[in-house]
């Protein structure tokens, strides 16, 4: 497809709410799962350090 101008290209031969909307989308997923994957790491880094740590356990 050749685009004479640039209204042009973003209407995407009257399919842009189709191919914009797509783009939202998958970019919003791809950002979601980012934050999620880096949710994830600190939860787990927080777990690991839980598990390390010395007890304080009192001797009687």
């Amino acid at each position: 497809m050749i685009w004479e101008n640039w209204s042009d290209f973003f209407a995407m031969g009257g399919y842009a709410l189709y191919v914009w909307g797509s783009l939202l989308v998958v970019f919003a997923f791809m950002a979601g799962e980012v934050l999620l994957v880096g949710a994830r790491k600190k939860t787990i880094l927080q777990q690991i350090r839980h598990v390390r740590e010395p007890r304080n356990r009192s001797k009687s």
